[in-house]
């Protein structure tokens, strides 16, 4: 081995090494807010967990999962429970006041914006005191923000860019494609596209 190879390789170790401490200190950190096995669960420094109801069991990720994107729940409510062998793909956005289901082994790709409310009143008066206790103090404990639960099944998948809205379900194995904003349930199997999510076939 020549002494570049050498050099090179004892860098990478290095780097290697001050890399898994991140991530363990990351691990630390999220555990906090959310409940996981940290040994089966590989969260990126990407990541972001913000539990704000402030215990972590409304946050559940289960075993060999990898988030990369965002999970969010608002004060006054919210849970997100998450299967096995599911990912979450940077800068995804999972917001909930209301509950989300994630089934196993599902694909959720970058810049996924998946959310069961609103996010404001839709009331403008009602809006703007919203942002301004948010801009001001924080999260309200009391909003009305229109919620409805979604759920996703095991072995979906969903595209980059696309949008799940409150109250819809997606079936198993189906396909949400890229760019796709889904505002009704979505058949067990069907790969949806457009804005608004069509049905264009079907898989096994």
């Amino acid at each position: 081995m020549g002494v570049k190879s050498f050099v090179r390789g004892y860098i990478e170790s290095i780097i290697n090494e001050i890399e898994e401490k991140k991530s363990l200190q990351l691990q630390r950190t999220f555990f906090d807010a959310a409940i996981f096995d940290p040994k089966a669960v590989r969260i990126d420094n990407t990541a972001r967990i913000a539990n704000n109801r402030g215990e972590k069991k409304y946050i559940f990720i289960d075993n060999d999962s990898w988030i990369k994107g965002e999970l969010l729940t608002y004060k006054h409510g919210g849970s997100i429970k998450i299967g096995k062998w599911c990912f979450i793909g940077e800068n995804s956005k999972i917001w909930s006041s209301a509950k989300i289901e994630i089934g196993d082994n599902v694909l959720i790709s970058h810049n996924v914006n998946i959310h069961d409310n609103s996010s404001h009143p839709l009331d403008s008066k009602e809006r703007h005191n919203d942002f301004m206790h948010i801009r001001t103090i924080g999260l309200q404990d009391n909003v009305n923000i229109t919620e409805a639960a979604i759920i996703i099944e095991n072995n979906a998948w969903i595209g980059f860019n696309a949008t799940i809205i409150k109250g819809v379900k997606i079936g198993e194995g189906a396909i949400i494609g890229a760019n796709t904003v889904v505002t009704k349930n979505v058949p067990p199997f069907a790969v949806v596209v457009g804005n608004p999510a069509r049905v264009i076939k079907h898989v096994t």
